[in-house]
């Protein structure tokens, strides 16, 4: 296992639209465990490939922030099923470091991905899963939180931004 380098807002990668990964194979599996340990050392709730420069459908996790569970979830091509209700809470992001913003998102989801073993499951999340669990399919997608700010809350955030961009 090993720690992967975090992209930060301003890299090109976070923008990307993910690729479906069409097999889980032994790569994937190094992947996803080296994305949990990046996420355990720098204490996030969520990583997705994007975030890592790996532009595949593939998140992680960690739950013990939301639901105190120790087993990780990891998803492989995520596709959001339904959604419902409403809830908004301050949200940030490990490639935005510092900024956190109230965002809007559906309190209530149901969400469609592959474990690592292949298998199709369906994850129900609702208030702080429900969030993670939109804000890294976001991630694959090429969509950061702070897309989902009003013009004049990003504009206001400029300065911060350039700032992470420029890596100073």
């Amino acid at each position: 296992m090993s720690i992967l380098k975090l992209r930060k807002y301003g890299d090109p990668v976070l923008r990307k639209k993910a690729e479906e990964i069409p097999a889980i194979d032994e790569e994937i599996r190094k992947l996803a465990s080296d994305m949990l340990e990046t996420l355990k050392s720098i204490g996030g709730i969520g990583l997705a490939g994007n975030q890592v420069g790996v532009a595949k459908r593939i998140f992680v996790i960690d739950r013990t922030h939301i639901d105190g569970e120790e087993e990780p979830i990891i998803l492989i091509n995520a596709e959001l099923l339904e959604s419902s209700g409403d809830q908004v809470i301050e949200e940030g992001c490990l490639s935005a470091p510092g900024i956190y913003e109230n965002v809007t998102r559906p309190n209530k989801v149901r969400v469609r991905a592959l474990n690592l073993e292949g298998k199709k499951v369906e994850i129900e999340g609702e208030g702080l899963m429900s969030r993670a669990l939109l804000h890294e399919i976001d991630h694959l997608n090429g969509v950061l939180f702070i897309d989902h700010l009003s013009t004049i809350k990003r504009k206001l955030l400029g300065k911060k931004l350039r700032k992470i961009s420029s890596g100073d």
